[in-house]
């Protein structure tokens, strides 16, 4: 099976909404954001867990944990997602994706087979490339945006928020984008861990306050907008 794990973390009662999971970080992406709080799982190439190992650990934890997150890196760059994901499955876990949405034939496929999903908004579609640090073809997010959407899987959407890089109207601009979506959080940037450009670690965000207001112009596009 030819995918790539880069770690993983046994337990987690965060990352899988109302389940007990463990999490697969997988290796490679696609993207080049500077706040990466996964830097060493970029580029690298090299196995960390084989999936035999990974799935003799699963057959340990039947009865203990819900469900599996799978995330990278960019997990749909994986050529063997979807047999990954079955094989999860077949054991009797719910599975949850995270992704960039950046490959919508990838999410097309895994949508079907999933039980949550997450979608990261990195920007107004104007500021992608800028962000990303890549060229990007923003009709690949607005695909997968309107797949997520239109799927029967529960999801959400959450935008990492640097105060230099989006402003007030930015997120107004990503309110129309994601137009009567269900879930969107706000994820405050915190430079705790190593990150993908480190002279990002005195970047400031904002405060509370103007959250709430961000918030609040959000709510009129958005059935759920929360702060991280």
């Amino acid at each position: 099976m030819r995918f790539i794990i880069g770690g993983i973390q046994r337990t987690s009662l965060l990352d899988f909404p109302d389940k007990i999971s463990a999490i697969v970080f997988t290796q490679g992406c696609n993207f080049n954001c500077g706040y990466c709080h996964n830097p060493d799982l970029l580029n690298s190439k090299k196995d960390i867990y084989s999936t035999d190992v990974f799935f003799e650990f699963l057959d340990k934890r039947k009865g203990k944990l819900d469900g599996v997150v799978i995330t990278g890196g960019e997990a749909t760059l994986q050529p063997d997602l979807i047999p990954f994901i079955k094989e999860v499955k077949s054991r009797g876990f719910l599975v949850k994706l995270d992704t960039n949405g950046y490959r919508p034939e990838v999410i097309e496929q895994a949508l079907p087979l999933i039980d949550y999903i997450a979608m990261d908004i990195k920007a107004p579609l104007k500021k992608y490339s800028e962000i990303t640090k890549v060229d990007i073809n923003t009709e690949k997010i607005k695909q997968s945006i309107q797949l997520i959407m239109t799927s029967n899987v529960s999801y959400e959407f959450r935008t990492t928020v640097l105060k230099s890089q989006l402003d007030y109207t930015d997120f107004e601009e990503i309110g129309k984008l994601i137009q009567n979506a269900e879930k969107y959080y706000l994820q405050k940037f915190e430079a705790k861990t190593a990150i993908n450009d480190e002279t990002l670690k005195e970047e400031q965000t904002y405060s509370n306050e103007e959250f709430n207001e961000i918030i609040e112009t959000l709510k009129r596009y958005i059935k759920k907008v929360e702060q991280r």
